[in-house]
């Protein structure tokens, strides 16, 4: 056999090992997308009927759910990703995702934070395959480069595929943020990119979060989460026994005709907690991988500002037809039909939805979850 002859066979030998190890991966790798918060911080825009997951915030045609799951299928096949929601929006996922199976809709009867959702997921998941490996992640982030997200995720699955590992994705920090979770790494210690976890601290004061930064030793929490569900389930078991034991009493309902009834009944008795405080802060088999792709967890106009590009006074307007004057560094979301006149305006928001209308300081945008929740006490609900 001639030199050049036996190079190609052996490469292609190496190539279909290659690729059946990818689609033997692939076969094992499931998403989880959590979509069940009212994304209180994005009012009068993101209401508790139709919150901001199921909404064209980017002014992209697409929802942040939709951008989410098709993100996603360059990971794994349709049938593999599942929808993890408050029951009041099955309606919504079902019209946005028409695709899914009832089954790949988990249908949460209350709010119990990530915990409990994430235990839910993993039961259901290890079902339906024992050897699942799993990414769980929410449905309202923006990724800018999303093939460096999708390398990033295969990494993290290579890793878990092979350890008892518990793996998040720390994003690169570029500001001392404190609204986001910090995750202090070991640069010594790791496997190719994925280092030891030292330490999770949450939403740190500014001095701190500053300290933080100046270090090189912390990333910021992303809540995107890579592990088998063998590992996830018996780090709930150690750490966070009692949901464990609630949503695993009962195991052989899942993915059955009697698996919403069992979650109906038990799900809101599991403790309200993240699995942050649950299980990361715990256990000793926690992991991180430093990543930079674009990241936003868009949680506020804020964020939204900061993601989209101004115009040459630094202005964020999305709106039909508009005349502004004097407006500087402004986020301004109109209805396309309306033309909106507008002067002597500095770092502001201007929301207009059909039944509220919010103009309120950029830099005071925190505040806006506080305001709801007086909307609420005033019983007016209606407009939440």
């Amino acid at each position: 056999m001639p030199p050049w002859l036996n190079k190609n066979v052996v490469r292609a030998k190496k190539l279909l090992l290659l690729k059946n190890f990818k689609t033997m991966t692939s076969n094992n790798t499931y998403v989880a997308i959590m979509a069940g918060g009212v994304g209180s911080r994005f009012w009068p825009a993101s209401r508790t009927a139709k919150p901001k997951q199921f909404l064209d915030i980017l002014g992209v045609g697409k929802s942040l759910l939709q951008l989410t799951f098709e993100r996603f299928l360059q990971l794994c096949p349709a049938e593999q990703i599942f929808i993890v929601t408050n029951v009041i929006y099955k309606d919504l996922v079902k019209e946005q995702l028409p695709q899914l199976t009832d089954n790949q809709i988990l249908l949460e009867p209350s709010r119990n934070n990530t915990a409990p959702c994430i235990a839910y997921t993993a039961f259901k998941l290890q079902q339906l395959n024992p050897d699942a490996n799993l990414v769980i992640a929410p449905s309202d982030h923006v990724i800018l480069q999303e093939a460096a997200f999708i390398e990033s995720l295969q990494q993290a699955l290579d890793f878990t595929a092979n350890h008892d590992a518990l793996v998040t994705l720390g994003i690169q920090p570029t500001r001392p943020d404190t609204g986001y979770g910090y995750i202090k790494f070991d640069p010594t210690a790791r496997t190719g990119k994925v280092h030891k976890v030292l330490q999770f601290t949450e939403k740190p004061p500014l001095e701190k979060a500053e300290t933080f930064l100046q270090s090189g030793d912390y990333l910021w929490n992303a809540g995107i989460f890579v592990w088998r569900v063998s590992s996830v389930l018996r780090a709930l078991q150690k750490n966070a026994p009692e949901i464990h034991q609630i949503l695993g009493a009962s195991v052989d309902c899942y993915n059955t005709e009697r698996e919403q009834a069992f979650i109906d009944e038990y799900y809101p008795s599991t403790p309200n907690i993240s699995i942050d405080f649950a299980v990361m802060e715990k256990a000793d088999n926690v992991y991180t991988i430093p990543a930079s792709f674009g990241w936003s967890d868009l949680g506020t106009w804020a964020s939204l500002y900061a993601e989209s590009a101004p115009d040459a006074n630094g202005n964020v307007v999305n709106a039909g037809a508009s005349l502004l004057s004097k407006v500087n560094n402004s986020l301004i979301r109109v209805p396309q039909h309306k033309l909106v006149v507008i002067k002597g305006l500095e770092n502001y928001m201007v929301v207009d939805e059909p039944d509220v209308l919010l103009i309120y300081p950029l830099v005071l945008e925190q505040e806006i979850k506080q305001i709801t929740e007086q909307i609420k006490k005033e019983q007016e609900e209606k407009y939440v």
